[in-house]
């Protein structure tokens, strides 16, 4: 297997307007605003004389990931960058032609890439190939992993039938209501005169024009608040992307992703590629293993987790962790917090007794630092959440920075 190796970066204007929307990063972080050359796995492109297919990655996970099934069958290229914030991160123009050239294209999906969503759907226009992950393996609601509560079925099933005593109860009174005015109106309406009947008319009519007015005036004020809790909430809905965080899942996708290789690219020994990929499903197996084993060696009341951002629901899902909170209570980096949020987390996290609080190896960490000053005892832990480490490093690749991970949150949490 080949080692990859950044080719020199460009930044060019051109860039810009190839990509056509994209999420800036609000702290300014060099991992956001980093422009250039896609990194390569290194390989000359030919065969035995054959041009090798080229299968471009977005994330440098995903990257790792395919570079480990394919190995030498094919040239890998991943757009992303250690360290890369893939919530902020825009391609150059180079990556662009990349992504629009490539013989297939994997990418995480559930608009995890924010800041390449036109540029892989311009792909696909183009007919380039593409893989989304995430479509491969069971997803998650954000919020979902790791949390317990009351059953939302439950909740909806006691909201209805309390809705059906109270609509068939409203049914009756409103038919009783109902006789007992027709015969009410039909002896009033023999009783009045054409003056007391222009006066009922004029009265009701100013009564209308007022009503209508409160309703407007409620209409609006509702409206307002509904927008502004959808905005509050935009990013807290959907599926969670961050399904690597569970090694299983990661198999799953694994599965899929050789299915559409085999499909979509030319190799020149598909047999190999499929060997490949059945030896690293079986390492992520043996990982998983690894992961049950140091958790089950910890304490059950302190599988709990304090992260960043929303990231490691999937992780929690899998293993038995309680997500007791996010200091960014989103799936994405890009988004804020209030004081009060903050403070609020403060509180929950002296209640539940947390140690340790985790925070992103690709982000800023003024946050979770501001947290922890608050709290005033946990410690801060790093871990890698959307990034690899760099080479060399305990968290070089898929396999090490979830190893990585475990044990860094085994030992704090201990």
């Amino acid at each position: 297997m080949r080692t990859h190796r950044t080719t020199p970066a460009i930044a060019i204007v051109a860039a810009l307007s190839l990509v056509l929307a994209a999420c800036g990063s609000d702290d300014g972080s060099e991992a956001g605003q980093q422009q250039g050359a896609p990194v390569t796995n290194g390989a000359a492109g030919l065969a035995d004389g054959v041009a090798l297919p080229t299968i471009v990655v977005t994330t440098n996970i995903l990257g790792d990931v395919v570079q480990a099934v394919v190995g030498d069958a094919a040239e890998v290229i991943t757009i992303m960058p250690v360290g890369a914030d893939p919530h902020d991160f825009q391609a150059s123009a180079q990556e662009v032609v990349a992504m629009n050239a490539a013989d297939a294209l994997i990418v995480n999906g559930a608009d995890f890439e924010e800041g390449l969503l036109d540029v892989i759907d311009a792909a696909g226009d183009e007919g380039v190939p593409t893989f989304n992950a995430i479509d491969a393996v069971d997803t998650i609601e954000f919020g979902e992993g790791g949390h317990e509560g009351h059953s939302d079925d439950e909740e909806h099933s006691d909201d209805e039938e309390h809705s059906d005593d109270e609509e068939h109860s409203d049914d009756e009174e409103h038919s009783d209501d109902e006789e007992h005015s027709d015969d009410e109106e039909h002896s009033d309406d023999e009783e009045h005169s054409d003056d007391e009947e222009h006066s009922d008319d004029e009265e009701h009519s100013d009564d209308e024009e007022h009503s209508d007015d409160e309703e407007h005036s409620d209409d609006e004020e509702h409206s307002d608040d509904e927008h502004d809790e959808h905005d509050e909430h935009d990013d807290h809905s959907g599926a969670d992307p961050h399904f690597f965080t569970d090694p299983m899942r990661m198999a799953a996708a694994v599965e899929a992703l050789v299915a559409f290789l085999q499909d979509e690219v030319t190799f020149a020994d598909p047999a190999a590629v499929s060997a490949s990929a059945a030896a690293y499903v079986a390492e992520l197996v043996a990982l998983d293993g690894e992961v049950a084993a140091l958790v089950a060696s910890m304490l059950e009341e302190r599988r709990v987790l304090v992260t960043n951002h929303e990231v490691f629901g999937y992780f929690a899902d899998r293993y038995g962790f309680e997500v007791v909170g996010a200091v960014i209570p989103s799936g994405s980096t890009t988004d804020g917090v209030s004081a009060g949020e903050l403070a609020e987390l403060a509180e929950k996290i002296v209640e539940e007794g947390v140690p340790a609080i985790f925070a992103d190896a690709s982000s800023s960490d003024d946050l979770i630092e501001a947290l922890a000053a608050e709290v005033g005892y946990v410690i801060v832990v790093e871990l890698y959440s959307e990034s690899l480490g760099e080479p060399g490093g305990d968290g070089a690749t898929y396999v090490e920075m979830i190893r990585t991970n475990a044990t860094r949150m085994s030992s704090a949490l201990a």
